[in-house]
This record gives structure tokens, sequence and C-alpha cells, in this order.
């Protein structure tokens, strides 16, 4: 059973910016494709960024795309999402996943692992 462990959230003023950092147990983490979601109370786990497994191929939601950044170390089995120009809105729980194949995917039903999730809160 895999094991990811997020890092890297916390609180920062608007415009500021953090960068989350997932770390992954196991030997298969370069055969996968990673991905980030958030969700915030009330509504539902909603697609941030994805990256294939070896990183050639990414996907943002729109709401993102242009501030948002995936990364991937493979030799560090770990993945990352570099966040700039922050918004109040993308205050939320950021999960990462580990998907079902080696292809890049927005769906949540393409991913079999979760985080726990870490708390990301901008301030206006």
């Amino acid at each position: 059973q895999v094991q990811l462990v997020e890092s890297g959230g916390g609180s920062v003023q608007a415009g500021g910016s953090l960068r989350l950092s997932c770390a992954a147990s196991g030997r298969t983490f370069s055969s996968y494709t990673m991905g980030w979601f958030r969700q915030v109370p009330g509504k539902e786990r909603e697609f941030v960024a994805s990256t294939s497994m070896t990183g050639s191929i990414t996907y943002y939601a729109d709401s993102v795309k242009f501030r948002f950044t995936i990364s991937r170390d493979n030799a560090k089995n770990t993945v990352y999402l570099q966040m700039n120009r922050l918004k109040p809105e993308d205050t939320a729980v950021y999960y990462c996943a580990k998907g079902k194949t080696g292809l890049a995917s927005t769906a949540t039903s393409a991913f079999a692992s979760w985080g726990q999730g870490t708390q990301v809160t901008v301030s206006s």
C-alpha cells in the first residue's frame, strides 16, 4: 500500500506563494501519474493539476493555469505544486494523489491513492 505524505501548506497573504510537496513510498512512483486536488468544506474535491509518469505532460484546472506549476522528481519519489499569485479562493485542503496508470488525467476516478491533505489558507 503506497503512502503519500504532503507538506508545505500554511497561511499566506493574497499574491504570495507556497510550494507543496508530496513524498511517496514504494518503488513504482515513476510508473504512475501524480496529481493534486483540493477541497473546501461542503464542496466536492476538485482537480488542480496532474503530471504524467515522466513529467512530460501536465494538465491544469483553468482556475490555476499560469499561476500553479506541477513537477516531479522521480529519483526522490516526490511531486511538487508551486503556487504563485495565490488568491483567497485558493483556500482549501490540498491532496496529493497517485494515479492508476502512467497517463496524466484530470478525473478523480483515475487516481487510486490519496494523501491526508495539507491546509492552504490565503487571506485578502
